[in-house]
């Protein structure tokens, strides 16, 4: 079996020696062509303007007007009106300025949250694209052992040292095989469109992670990674400040009921034939403080108000289920990551029993104590092993990363904490 091992390592490391792209060069393509990441920098960019939006209420407006009137007689005159008003007292607008900052805030930290998330589907991809690489070496090297034993079988046979039988189930192990390596050549395929999908760009070769792959440890337990998590995650921040805005709408509906106070400064000029010369050599100008007191709008207000309290409970209920789930999440990524090191150990442990069981039947059958079943069922074995070993490596890291994104901080150096491990390019 040792030239099938020769043929997986050579697999999986071989484009690394050639030209391989390492994670954190994948991440730099990806987050300048990811469409879900500029989708959620134009959402924040539009609810920035938002916000400015809202506070013009605030600021002084300014309005030019003209109007030209020509009657039947040819009589015409025309009439220039500037209008300039100040808003001194409008709470409900302050309010919704309030709340729009609010708003702006919090896709921000849905921004930096997308950040998080784009980071962890480029490391999925990434690793899941070794795993189907992996997966597909260890197909074909599994095809190629059991090619072999047909071979060996069908000689023996026309040695007279063994049945028909024998090679004839060999080779149905290697076309069962084929299937496999079949199955795997679409997965890969399929992995190699998910890593496009991301950066635009088709996969490039990849470096895989390093043979001597040790587990990472955790500095924390899971209770202080639970804490980390409801002060840092962006996307309960968001939530928090969704909370924070609808209570500010909440007191922009009421103050509906609350006079406003402006300041204007109207001035008027006519010109034209028609006007007499008195009025045509002036321009007044009137200085004004309106002050309007709302009495009734029919309800609008008072059902303004509820609707506001009513979102208010669904933001508040919305901010616990994302704790919950935060803590949850936190909690099983805590021990996954926690049990890297045990399973990354028994799956070496399983990889190499399977190799000395596999040594051991083919002495075994060339003496005649063992059948071509078992060289056939342990060949399959050490192909399992094998792959389990694989994905036990890649879901480790990935658990890390996705620990970090559910506490808030994966960020480029988290990326480049795991770009370390990999076989240097």
């Amino acid at each position: 079996m040792r030239p099938a091992r020769l043929l997986l390592a050579a697999a999986l490391c071989g484009a690394a020696a050639a030209r391989a792209d390492d994670l954190l060069q994948v991440w730099a393509q990806a987050r300048a062509a990811d469409p879900a990441l500029r989708q959620a920098a134009a959402l924040a960019g539009a609810q920035d303007a938002a916000a400015r939006e809202a506070r013009a209420a605030l600021l002084p407006q300014w309005q030019l007007q003209r109007s030209e009137l020509h009657e039947s007689g040819g009589t015409r005159w025309n009439t220039t009106t500037s209008s300039a008003s100040q808003a001194l007292v409008d709470l409900a607008a302050l309010r919704a300025w309030d709340a729009s900052r609010s708003d702006a805030s919090a896709q921000a930290a849905r921004l930096a949250a997308a950040g998080q998330a784009a980071r962890q589907r480029v490391a999925e991809a990434y690793f899941g694209l070794l795993s189907a690489e992996a997966q597909l070496a260890t197909a074909r090297a599994n095809e190629e052992a059991f090619a072999r034993q047909v071979g060996e079988a069908e000689a023996r046979f026309q040695a007279g040292l063994s049945a028909q039988v024998e090679a004839d189930q060999s080779r149905a192990y290697r076309e069962n095989s084929r299937a496999g390596t079949l199955a795997a050549e679409l997965a890969l395929a399929d992995a190699r469109e998910a890593l496009a999908q991301l950066t635009g760009a088709p996969a490039p070769a990849l470096a895989p992670l390093r043979p001597q792959f040790a587990a990472q440890p955790l500095p924390d337990d899971a209770d202080a990674w639970g804490e980390r998590a409801l002060r840092g995650n962006p996307e309960l921040r968001a939530r928090e400040l969704d909370l924070q805005a609808s209570e500010q709408r909440i007191a922009a509906a009421r103050a509906g009921h609350l006079p406003t106070l402006r300041v204007g400064v109207d001035t008027q000029r006519l010109r034209g034939d028609g006007v007499p010369p008195l009025d045509a050599a002036r321009t007044p100008t009137q200085v004004a403080l309106r002050l309007t007191v709302p009495l009734f709008a029919g309800g609008a207000t008072a059902a303004a108000a509820d609707r506001a309290g009513f979102q208010r409970d669904a933001a508040r209920e919305q901010l616990e289920a994302g704790r919950r789930a935060v803590l949850r999440d936190v909690r099983a990524l805590h021990l996954a990551v926690g049990q890297g090191a045990a399973q990354l150990q028994s799956t070496q442990a399983a990889v190499d029993a399977a190799e000395r069981a596999l040594a051991a039947t083919r002495t075994g059958l060339a003496l005649g104590t063992r059948t071509t079943t078992d060289l056939l069922l342990a060949i399959q074995m050490l192909a399992g092993a094998q792959n389990a070993q694989t994905q036990a490596r890649h879901r480790h890291v990935l658990a890390l990363l996705a620990l970090h994104q559910a506490a808030g901080s994966l960020g480029d150096a988290e990326l480049a904490t795991v770009n370390a491990l990999l076989e240097p390019r």
